[in-house]
């Protein structure tokens, strides 16, 4: 397992019973995780918390705040600087597991010989991995998301971390048919980055489910992969798809390139436990 154990500024301090405590900055957050499925122990800090988000039978579920918290707030990792905002679905603007992915993108630009590094980042969501591409000298980036609302989040990021002078593009689109387009105007990139979910929707109300989509995304990916390119990376957290199956898939789709597969995660504070948190997929040549 790969495990995010490089920040400061956030924290996993707890877990148990389908939930786990973070610290975001100065800020503890309790939040629903169903892989959580180990008792709590009797730690006082479990009473800590300044947000709760509960679970509604329902489906969803809303915040509860023991302090009026502010709109949003940043933490830092490393030298990236990123906005945190409780949402109405749980999340923060940050999953900080992705942190060990962050730091791998970071050093295959760094260690690259390539200079023109452009940079492909599917389902960016809020930018993180946009930023640590970016401001590793990755000569473009470019940022998909079929969210607006996600994109000006990753402008925010942008302007965070200082990186306003660099040539990042934002583009609201569906994934596949981005690629499609790419293809035909004949541009390639020497870096990709995805992290498709389990499901969703494209701006014009397109489906996509994860275990029936993937391999044409991958498809799709490898036509716009320069043939001097550096590496795939792709992020899952699909229930019942296993490192071993995306290995298979990856090994079958870029045949003749180093593929590893695995777990990523966050180390538990408490308990010196690691808390799983999805898995990872990184193709690169031999």
């Amino acid at each position: 397992m790969n495990i995010s154990n490089k920040w400061n500024d956030y924290e996993c301090l707890a877990t148990g019973n389908k939930e786990k405590l973070e610290r975001w900055g100065n800020i503890i957050l309790n939040r629903p995780d169903p892989q959580i499925i180990w008792d709590k122990t009797n730690n006082p800090i479990w009473n800590k918390w300044d947000g709760y988000y509960h679970r509604s039978n329902m489906g969803g579920g809303s915040w509860e705040f023991r302090k009026k918290l502010p709109e949003f707030w940043t933490i830092k990792y490393k030298h990236l600087t990123f906005k945190v905002s409780p949402t109405n679905f749980k999340h923060t603007g940050i999953f900080p597991e992705q942190a060990t992915n962050w730091d791998y993108i970071m050093e295959k630009i760094k260690s690259s010989n390539i200079e023109e590094f452009r940079v492909l980042n599917l389902f960016a969501y809020t930018g993180c991995a946009t930023m640590a591409a970016s401001s590793a000298g990755a000569k473009e980036v470019v940022h998909l998301d079929s969210s607006k609302g996600m994109i000006d989040w990753a402008k925010e990021n942008m302007r965070l971390s200082h990186l306003e002078n660099n040539t990042i593009r934002f583009i609201q689109d569906d994934v596949i048919k981005f690629l499609e387009k790419e293809k035909r105007r004949g541009r390639t990139y020497h870096g990709i980055i995805m992290d498709p979910p389990s499901y969703g929707r494209g701006p014009n109300k397109e489906v996509w489910r994860f275990e029936d989509n993937i391999q044409e995304l991958l498809n799709k990916a490898k036509d716009v992969l320069d043939k001097n390119y550096s590496f795939l990376l792709i992020s899952a957290y699909t229930t019942g798809v296993s490192p071993t199956s995306l290995k298979n898939i990856l090994s079958l789709t870029f045949k003749d390139s180093q593929i590893e597969t695995g777990e990523i995660g966050l180390p538990v504070s408490e308990n010196n436990l690691n808390l799983p948190c999805g898995i990872y997929g990184k193709v690169s040549k031999h």
